[in-house]
C-alpha cells in the first residue's frame, strides 16, 4: 500500500487508504449451498440483496468480481443475453465450460433465488432495449477500420441507448433526492474528478453555477484537498469516479468527509473505494465499445444522472435558481449576435 503522504490530516489519510485497502463489507447474507467452494461461498455471502433492476446490469456491476467459474459464466451471459434468456441451466453452464451447480450459484451472487429468476430477468433486459433502442447491430462488435460510418454510428448510438437503460435500472432515485435536499441546502459544493471525470465535473459545476448554487470543480489533487479541508457540517463534497478506485479522489473526497461535510459518490461499482467513503452512491451502468472503453463510455450516463442532480437542486431552490438564470443570462446577452444578423 503507498504510504500517505507527509502532512496529510491523519483521519482523511486514514480513511482513504483503509476504503482502498479493505474490501466492502457484506450488504447482506443468503443461504450457501452444500458444494460451494470457500471463496464461492464468501462471495454468495457477500452479495447484495436484489434490487428491482435489469438483470444484465447486475451482471455488468458485478464483473470486476467475479473470478474462475463464475467470471466464465458473466462472460458467456453478457456475449449473447438473448440466447441466455433461451438456454436451459445445463445448456448455459455447456455454453460457458462450467457446471449446473455454478450457474446456480452464479443466480444467488446476483440476488437470484435459481436459474428461472434469472433466466427472466434476462428476457426482460433483452426485450426491453430491443423494444425502446430499436437498433439491429451488435453492440459488442468490434469496429473495424473499414466500417462505414453509419454503422459505426448506429453501434454508438445503440450501446448509448442501453447504458442509459441499464443506468435507470441501477440508478436509486432516494439516492438523488438525498443528494440534491444536501446540496440545495449548502453553502459550498465541492466537485472531484479527474481525466474524463474531470470534464463531468465541470459541466455539474457550470450548471450549478448559473442557479447560485457555489460550486467549485477541483481536477488537482494538492488544491482539491486544500479547498476540501475547508469544507464542513452543511458542506457537499461530490467525487466522481467510473471505476471508483481513482486515488486522487477517493482523497479529496475523504479530506470532505473528514471535517464533516456531507458526501457523494457518482461510480459504477456500489462496493468501489470511492463508494465506501461516501454518503450518498449515484450509480451508472456502461456498454463499452471499440476506442470506447468503460471509462469513456460512462461520460454520458455519469451526464445524465448529474442533469437529473442538477434539476432536483433546481426545483428545491426554484424562486431562487429563476432569479439566478436569468441573472446569469441577461449578464451574457451583450456577447451574443443579434438573431437578425445570423445566417
Amino acid at each position: 500500500m503507498a504510504q500517505p503522504q507527509a502532512g496529510l490530516p491523519a483521519a482523511r489519510a486514514a480513511v482513504a487508504d483503509a476504503a482502498v485497502a479493505a474490501p466492502a463489507a457484506p450488504r447482506a447474507t443468503r443461504r450457501l449451498a452444500a458444494d460451494d467452494s470457500p471463496a464461492e461461498a464468501a462471495h454468495v455471502a457477500a452479495a447484495p440483496l436484489a434490487p428491482p433492476d435489469s438483470a444484465l446490469a447486475r451482471v455488468r456491476a458485478r464483473l470486476p468480481e467475479f473470478s474462475g467459474a463464475l467470471l466464465r459464466v458473466a462472460e458467456h451471459v453478457l456475449s449473447d443475453p438473448a440466447a441466455a434468456a433461451r438456454a436451459t441451466i445445463v445448456e448455459l453452464a455447456e455454453g460457458s465450460g462450467t457446471s449446473p451447480a455454478t450457474v446456480t450459484r452464479f443466480c444467488r451472487a446476483l440476488g437470484f433465488d435459481g436459474y428461472a429468476d434469472l433466466r427472466l430477468g434476462i428476457a426482460a433486459a433483452t426485450g426491453d432495449v430491443a423494444r425502446t433502442a430499436g437498433w439491429s447491430v451488435d453492440i459488442g462488435r468490434e469496429v473495424g477500420p473499414t466500417d462505414p460510418l453509419e454503422r459505426v454510428l448506429a453501434q454508438i448510438m445503440a450501446a448509448d441507448t442501453k447504458a442509459m437503460h441499464d443506468t435507470v435500472a441501477l440508478l436509486d432515485l432516494h439516492e438523488v433526492e438525498r443528494a440534491a435536499d444536501a446540496i440545495a441546502g449548502s453553502a459550498r459544493v465541492d466537485i472531484y474528478g479527474a481525466s474524463g471525470s474531470a470534464l463531468v465535473g465541470e459541466e455539474l459545476q457550470f450548471s450549478l453555477h448559473r442557479i447560485g448554487v457555489a460550486a467549485w470543480a477541483w481536477t488537482d489533487v494538492h488544491n482539491g484537498l486544500a479547498s476540501a479541508a475547508l469544507l464542513g457540517p452543511g458542506n457537499v463534497g461530490l467525487g466522481i469516479s467510473h471505476s471508483g478506485q481513482t486515488r486522487e479522489t477517493i482523497e479529496m473526497l475523504a479530506e470532505a468527509a473528514s471535517h464533516g461535510a456531507t458526501t457523494v459518490a457518482l461510480t459504477s461499482f456500489p462496493d468501489s473505494p470511492l463508494a465506501e467513503v461516501a454518503d450518498v452512491v449515484l450509480l451508472t451502468a456502461t456498454q463499452a465499445t471499440t476506442f470506447r472503453p468503460d471509462a469513456l463510455s460512462a461520460r454520458h450516463p455519469q451526464l445524465v444522472v448529474l442533469d437529473l442532480l442538477y434539476i432536483a437542486v433546481a426545483q428545491r431552490t426554484f424562486e431562487r435558481a429563476n432569479v439566478a438564470f436569468q441573472r446569469t443570462a441577461r449578464a451574457v446577452e451583450g456577447h451574443k449576435s443579434p438573431r437578425e444578423a445570423r445566417s
